[in-house]
């Protein structure tokens, strides 16, 4: 009987603690597995980040030897120019329209390129034809649209024998329809990414939707409106939302 209480009592008394070092350094264990990539985050992000606000606090500190601090000013002369609410409203209108006709393009070609009325060899070739933009380089379409604007160009020469313009236009260098150009442009090689996502959505989506609508005397606009776009909205707004800071950051095409 002593044996099986002393076994009992020894069951029933509470695990001990561990001491405090030993939980200090079990809850540190996850941060040493992090600790590489911590590292690399504040050398390559935080530190740079850091650095440029405390440059922009200062005069000159770039073009000059000594800069002096001056607080806020270059913020406040920036703010106050006009030259940068002229340049804030034409990325407003380049990111804007950049987005729309993306994604109204890329939706109509997908949908193109997913129908059933076109025969497999022309979608094929539609594919092809409709991707090359995407294949090609940001340099290369830079300097490809360079040359074709160039007021010696194809752009002009074709436009000059349609009636269109007359002379020499310069596309890229004309106040009044610069920023359609290089927007053109930026649409014309960033539409590819739209239908490519697209196309994979609309490939996606059960045919048995729409054969129920069918059935039940639905029209291919109301087809559209009711299955197609609510099973691609996940996809249209993850897509506009990185073509939103993409095309945010887009100099190449005017460069």
């Amino acid at each position: 009987m002593r044996s099986t209480d002393a076994v009992g009592a020894s069951r029933a008394q509470p695990a001990q603690t561990p001491p405090y070092w030993r939980r200090l350094a079990d809850s540190l264990v996850p941060y040493a597995y992090l600790s590489p990539t911590l590292i690399l985050l504040i050398v390559l992000m935080v530190v740079p980040i850091v650095m440029v606000i405390g440059y922009s606090l200062m005069d000159a500190v770039i073009t000059a030897g000594e800069s002096h601090f001056v607080g806020m000013a270059n913020y406040i002369e920036i703010l106050t120019s006009g030259a940068f609410r002229t340049a804030l409203a034409n990325t407003f209108w380049f990111v804007a329209v950049s987005v729309v006709a993306h994604m109204l393009i890329g939706l109509g070609f997908a949908m193109l390129l997913n129908s059933e009325a076109v025969s497999a060899v022309t979608r094929t070739v539609f594919r092809t034809l409709f991707v090359l933009p995407w294949l090609l380089t940001v340099a290369i379409i830079a300097i490809l649209w360079r040359l074709l604007l160039n007021p010696n160009g194809v752009v002009n020469a074709i436009l000059s024998a349609l009636g269109v313009v007359s002379g020499q236009h310069e596309w890229l260098a004309d106040p009044d329809i610069a920023l359609a150009a290089v927007t053109f442009i930026n649409i014309w090689a960033g539409y590819p990414f739209f239908m490519i996502s697209i196309l994979a959505g609309l490939q996606g989506i059960p045919k048995d939707l729409y054969e129920a609508a069918e059935v039940d005397g639905a029209g291919a606009i109301r087809r559209f409106w009711s299955i197609t776009l609510p099973q691609l909205r996940p996809i249209i707004i993850s897509m506009a939302l990185l073509d939103v800071i993409w095309t945010s950051q887009q100099f190449a095409s005017s460069g």
